[in-house]
């Protein structure tokens, strides 16, 4: 059976304020759309589900995010994940200058969770906490032919 990744869904608290943070990344809005009616309740498991929806895309056409803002039921404020906790962990980026982009991400209030660090002088790289405590990791290649994936 084929399998592909359609997208990664996150819960935020201000659609706006992280749509303009991941936009600000380079990543694009694919479209918007509000959700309720039976087939939201049916699909996500939440009686009276409505919310306010966003999907971006990055750059080179192969990841997306959904971002969802719920109007109904009530979101219940967690406290943000931290990186050894067990289940979803992070969404990760490839960037072509890492300095750029913790200059956007500052410019959001969003900060390296340590520094940037190295990874056997193929990566640099880092964690930052983005919005509604989304931590979000940014790594630049050092290198020619590094790992398609880290």
């Amino acid at each position: 059976m084929p399998i592909k990744l359609e997208n990664v869904g996150i819960a935020v608290r201000d659609l706006e304020a992280t749509i303009a943070f991941f936009t600000d990344l380079g990543l694009t809005v694919l479209g918007r759309d509000t959700v309720s009616g039976e087939w939201s309740d049916t699909a996500v498991g939440l009686t009276g589900n409505h919310a306010r929806i966003a999907m971006l895309q990055t750059p080179d056409g192969h990841g997306r995010l959904e971002l969802f803002e719920h109007i109904h039921p009530e979101p219940i404020a967690t406290e943000p994940t931290q990186p050894h906790e067990i289940g979803m962990h992070r969404v990760a980026f490839s960037v072509d200058d890492l300095d750029a982009a913790l200059e956007v991400a500052a410019r959001h209030g969003c900060y390296p969770l340590g520094g940037v660090a190295r990874y056997q002088d193929v990566y640099a790289l880092t964690y930052v906490r983005g919005p509604s405590g989304i931590i979000v990791m940014l790594a630049e290649e050092l290198q020619e032919g590094a790992p398609d994936q880290v």
